[in-house]
């Protein structure tokens, strides 16, 4: 992999994140390939965060730290993806192959990158991929399910070239899975994969938010409502999610997110192509249809 020397950076929009900082700093520096640069946006943070970056960019001269103005509060999904594009537009590193949106509140192993970018380089149709999620619960790890085609949000690492095509992020919740299915229309496959190496330790339940599991779970249902999500593939949603902490109440609030974004009519991402292909893709997983994109198979798969 060092070989053929794969350039990549990584934008980190982060907001009061002291008490994870540090494990993620660590988890990057300790990688055995390092970024061309990593870009920290502080979204504006209250707490020791821009000291922690700015004592670990003094450190590293790939390390950047960006001070982007404060709105006032908080903003889970389009107040990240614009922290993102805050500090993409500012990127001092143009000459890049690959480029991820990662998270401040994870850790690591020493060879993840490395390990990543060997799956990118064996398999020349993968878009985007990332590791599987674990959270820490007493002395165990236990998985975050995630689907193997949708890359974890904490972790988004895409090929340029992926991420041209799809246009980037849209600046709204459910950045992710729109941008993860616009990379498979775009005909590349997007993966989390489960590889002891690329494990990722998230220190906040995927789908909760800074107020409270619940409330995510709400934002989570009217993201899925704006993605163009099935109602027959929401109610499986609302279903699955309800076997897992808070249990019922998690599967009830990605519904009822879901409804109230239908009864007051928001607006809903994409066009006609895309809403059919992710219908499909939906159905398929429901053992109801096929899904419309056909995407080669890696020699040795």
């Amino acid at each position: 992999m060092k070989k053929n020397n794969p350039k990549y950076v990584i934008i980190s929009p982060v907001r009061d994140e002291a008490d994870f900082l540090p494990r993620v700093i660590k988890s990057m520096v300790n990688q055995t390939f390092r970024p061309r640069e990593w870009v920290l946006v502080d979204d504006g943070s209250s707490d020791a965060t821009p000291e922690i970056i700015k004592s670990a960019a003094a450190e590293h001269s790939w390390i950047t730290y960006l001070r982007k103005p404060d709105r006032g509060v908080r903003s889970v999904g389009p107040g990240v993806v614009e922290a993102f594009y805050f500090g993409y537009e500012r990127l001092q590193v143009t000459d890049y192959d690959f480029i991820a949106k990662m998270d401040g509140d994870i850790e690591f192993g020493s060879t993840y990158i490395e390990r990543l970018l060997e799956y990118f380089t064996n398999d020349p149709f993968l878009g985007s991929a990332s590791g599987k999620i674990f959270l820490p619960v007493g002395d165990d790890l236990v998985e975050e399910r995630t689907h193997d085609e949708m890359t974890v949000g904490a972790f988004n690492f895409y090929r340029r070239e992926t991420f041209d095509q799809i246009g980037g992020f849209v600046r709204e919740v459910m950045w992710d899975g729109i941008a993860i299915h616009q990379a498979r229309i775009h005909g590349w496959r997007t993966r989390s994969i489960n590889d002891p190496g690329l494990q990722l330790i998230h220190k906040r339940l995927m789908g909760s938010s800074h107020k409270s599991i619940l409330h995510g779970r709400l934002r989570w249902g009217r993201g899925q409502y704006f993605m163009g999500t099935h109602p027959l593939y929401i109610l499986a949603i609302a279903v699955y999610r309800s076997i897992e902490h808070p249990f019922l109440l998690g599967g009830l609030g990605i519904l009822t997110g879901y409804l109230m974004a239908a009864v007051h009519r928001i607006s809903r991402f994409g066009g006609e192509q895309f809403r059919n292909s992710l219908h499909a893709w939906q159905m398929e997983r429901l053992g109801l249809g096929k899904r419309l994109e056909s995407i080669p198979e890696a020699a040795g798969n």
